[in-house]
C-alpha cells in the first residue's frame, strides 16, 4: 500500500485522509497543505487506486482495506489519529471507529451516512464509466470536470493537479488511475432500498463532522438528521450549491476541518492580524510506503 505523508514526522497529531471509491491519496493536497502545519498527514492510496497494488476482483472489499489501514497505523506505530474520509472513505472511517479500542479521536465524514440509497449507488458506477484509453491527458482532465461537476468550484490549477495523479501512462496514451475491475464490482444489490451502516454507527462514540452537499443524493437530507439525532456528538455542515462530494479543496472547507479538529492555523492568525507569514508551504515527504508490483 502507498502513503504520502505531511508535516513533521515527530508531531503530537495524527490525520489519516481516505479518498473515494475511484480517488487516489492526491485528492487530498489541499486539505492536507492546511493541516500539515500543526499535525502529520498521512493520505492513502487505497488498494487497486493511485500507487498502490492491485488485488484480485474478489480482495476488493471493506474488509481488506480496514486491514490494510490498521496495518498501516500498526507499522508507523501510531496509536491514535483523526480520521478524515471521502464517500467511502467516510464510510470505512465509520466502521473503524466502531470497532472496540478504536484509534479514532475525531472522525469528519465527507458527504455519505449510514444508509446509501440504490439511485447513488447508480450514480457512483455511472461516473466510473471511462474509455480504457484517453490520446491526451487533456481528454483525460475534461473527463474528471465531468465526472467532478458536482465537487463545487475547482481552480484550473486544481484540475491539472487532479489530472496529472490521477492518470497513468497506457500503450496509446493515459487510463485513469485505477484498476478497471473496481468499476466493475460497484453496483446496487437487486431488489434492494440501498446499503445499510446503521449498525456501525450506532456503535461510534467519537465526536463526527458529518459533511453534506447541499445537492448531494449520496447522503440525503434526512439520513443526515437521524444521524445527528442518533449520536449528539455529530456535527452536520452543509455546503451549499454541491452535490457529491465537497472537494475539500478551498479554504473555507479546509478552516472548516481544521476548526473541528482544533489544528489552529498561526500563519492565518497572524494574517488576520495583518502580518503574512514567511514559511514555505508544507510539501508531502517521500512515500511512506511504496506499492507492491501489480
Amino acid at each position: 500500500m502507498h502513503a504520502l505523508a505531511w508535516g513533521r514526522r515527530d508531531s503530537g497529531r495524527v490525520v489519516l485522509c481516505v479518498h473515494g471509491y475511484s480517488g487516489n491519496a492526491r485528492d487530498f493536497d489541499d486539505l492536507a497543505r492546511g493541516l500539515a502545519h500543526a499535525a502529520r498527514v498521512i493520505c492513502i492510496d487505497v488498494a487497486g487506486r493511485g500507487e498502490s497494488a492491485w488485488l484480485a476482483p474478489m480482495e476488493y472489499h471493506f474488509g481488506q482495506y480496514l486491514a490494510d489501514i490498521r496495518a498501516l497505523l500498526a507499522a508507523e506505530g501510531i496509536a491514535e489519529v483523526d480520521f478524515v474520509g471521502t464517500s467511502m472513505g467516510g464510510l470505512l472511517g465509520m466502521q473503524l471507529a466502531a470497532q472496540a479500542s478504536s484509534p479514532i479521536r475525531r472522525l469528519v465524514i465527507n458527504d455519505v451516512g449510514a444508509f446509501v440509497p440504490s439511485d447513488a449507488l447508480e450514480y457512483i458506477g455511472r461516473n466510473l464509466h471511462a474509455p480504457a484509453v484517453f490520446p491526451t491527458l487533456e481528454a483525460l482532465e475534461a473527463h474528471l470536470r465531468h465526472t467532478h461537476r458536482e465537487w463545487g468550484p475547482i481552480t484550473d490549477a486544481q484540475f491539472e493537479r487532479l489530472a496529472r495523479h490521477g492518470a497513468r501512462r497506457v500503450e496509446g496514451g493515459h487510463a485513469l488511475h485505477y484498476d478497471p475491475e473496481i468499476a466493475r464490482v460497484v453496483k446496487p444489490i437487486p431488489y434492494t432500498p440501498g446499503l445499510y451502516f446503521w449498525d456501525a454507527w450506532y456503535r461510534v462514540r467519537c465526536p463526527v463532522l458529518l459533511v453534506r452537499g447541499e445537492h448531494s443524493r449520496v447522503l440525503p437530507a434526512e439520513v443526515a438528521r437521524t444521524m445527528r439525532e442518533i449520536n449528539s456528538g455529530t456535527r452536520v455542515e452543509e455546503i451549499a450549491g454541491v452535490g457529491h462530494v465537497p472537494s475539500l479543496m478551498g479554504e473555507a472547507q479546509v478552516e472548516m476541518v481544521r476548526d473541528f479538529l482544533g489544528l489552529a492555523d498561526p500563519a492565518r492568525e497572524r494574517r488576520t492580524r495583518g502580518v503574512v507569514s514567511s514559511q514555505p508551504r508544507h510539501e508531502p515527504h517521500p512515500p511512506l510506503h511504496s506499492p507492491r508490483p501489480a
